[in-house]
Formats: C-alpha cells, structure tokens, sequence
C-alpha cells in the first residue's frame, strides 16, 4: 500500500471526484481534517507544525497546502489553532476563508489572515457558503467558556456539504443539550474526540475531552449514521487506543455504524438518505 503524503496527498485531494450525497475524508492526525464534497475542499484545524512531542511527523508542509477553500477553526488551542500553518496559508493562500470563535480573531489577524476572509463562528447561527452551509455549535472542553462580546470560546462545526450532514466536534465533553441539539441536525457523520480526561492530567493542565464510552453513547443517542474517533493519536502523555471504541461500539450497540481513520487515509463516506433523495 501506497501511504500518500506531502504534495502526493495533495494531488490525491485534487483529483478525487467526489458525487453527490458523498464525502471524501483525510485524516492528518489529532483532530486535523480534510473534507472534499463536490469541488469544495475544507480544512478543520490544520496541525502541521512539527513537535518532539507529537508521535509521527506532520503528512504535510503549511506551504503544500494549496487547496484549501475554507478553513474551520475550533479554538485556540495551538493544536487546533497552529500559528505556524495559519501564517503560511495566509501569506500564500490569498483565496482561502477561514471561520473562527471570536476568541480566535485577534489571533488570527496577527497571523495575517485578511479581515475580508475571516468569518466569525456565531455559535447556532448557520453561515451559507457557494454550495454549502455551516452552523458552529459550542463545544465544553472540558467546560462551556462564553463572553457575551465574543460568544463560545470552544465551538464544533455542523457541515452540509454534497447531500451529507456532518458533524465536527473539536474538542468537547458530553454537556446538557448537547444531545438533542444534534439530534435535531440528523447527522450522517459524527467525529468526536476520544482521549478522555482526568484528575491527573488535569494537574498537568492538559485539558479534556468526552472519552471512548462517552463518544460511543453520544453518536447512538444523537442518532449518528456512521461515527469516527479522533483526538487520540498525537501525544503520548493525552491518548486512547481507539480499538477500546470500537470494541465497546461492538458489545453495546452492535449496529452503529464507525470507521477508525488510519493515517492519512482517503476514506468515502456514503451517504443512504442522499442518494436516494438524488435518484429520484
């Protein structure tokens, strides 16, 4: 098997088709996203920065990343919020559109991203974009952080895009709410974070998320089609095996549909509903 990456991964990206009610997903490690629908190519928290602390080297270089239409930011966390790849994009992308929570603005304006191309996550306000729409909804990392200026500081993302909903996390625990307010979207393709939290990495301030048993829970509550894992492979001293989500997936609720993401993967997601709404 070929494992495709830098501009070869790209290339991949650029020449995959994608029909209506699909989508094609690449996995680039944390909660790093690419999603393609149609012709529209959309980034979620580009990490890209090298680290001695991540577990593999980035897929791809902030320079390499020349196709990117919008840019979805969850918050400002410098593994979702990577100053070195924004910075990049923003001096050599000059048509890319990014959104971002209001706690993120000044920093990304910093980072040169024109005020032009730079939408504010209104939280539970859909945003319409050529050929899809977008709705930010607040996240709890590990709690809920709202300033009546600035609105969430932690968001996820609810994305129709080629006849597919599909749901975003970030970072975020299980809040009340949370569950039927994604219920309500009908999402096709949940993706929520794994990595769990404690008392002890608390201390070490890093910062939680729902776990393995918590994610599972969710996506058959809120009625997910298919979920994936994310948020567990990057750093040693904050990571899941995500086989323990899928193992109990299996013993507690044998038809929910999941997909764990290998690295840099292109995975296809189909959706049912959709192309059964495209035939006739």
């Amino acid at each position: 098997m070929t494992i495709r990456i830098g501009e070869d991964l790209i290339r991949e990206v650029d020449e995959t088709r994608v029909p209506y009610g699909m989508l094609a997903i690449w996995f680039l490690g944390q909660v790093s996203v690419i999603i393609k629908g149609g012709d529209k190519v959309i980034y979620v928290d580009p990490y890209l920065s090298p680290s001695p602390h991540r577990a593999f080297e980035p897929p791809l270089k902030p320079e390499e990343l020349t196709n990117a239409d919008y840019v979805l930011i969850t918050h400002d966390h410098s593994d979702h919020l990577d100053p070195d790849t924004i910075a990049v994009m923003a001096a050599t992308q000059s048509e890319t559109v990014y959104m971002a929570p209001g706690f993120c603005r000044e920093t990304m304006l910093e980072l040169g991203v024109q005020p032009d191309k730079l939408l504010w996550a209104r939280t539970n306000e859909w945003r319409k974009g050529p050929g899809f729409r977008v709705k930010p909804i607040p996240s709890a990392h590990e709690e809920l952080e709202y300033d009546p200026g600035l609105d969430h500081r932690f968001v996820g993302y609810v994305l129709e895009l080629n006849g597919v909903t599909l749901y975003h996390a970030g970072d975020t625990t299980v809040y009340p709410g949370l569950i039927e307010t994604l219920k309500a979207e009908s999402i096709d393709l949940g993706m929520l974070p794994i990595n769990g939290r404690d008392p002890f990495r608390n201390a070490r301030n890093i910062v939680g998320n729902m776990n393995y048993r918590e994610a599972a829970e969710l996506a058959v509550a809120a009625g997910f089609d298919t979920v994936i894992p994310l948020h567990y492979d990057m750093f040693e001293a904050n990571s899941e095996r995500p086989g323990y989500f899928i193992d109990y997936l299996y013993s507690r609720h044998p038809m929910q549909k999941s997909h764990v993401l290998a690295r840099f993967e292109r995975y296809i997601y189909v959706s049912g509903s959709a192309l059964k709404e495209d035939i006739r």
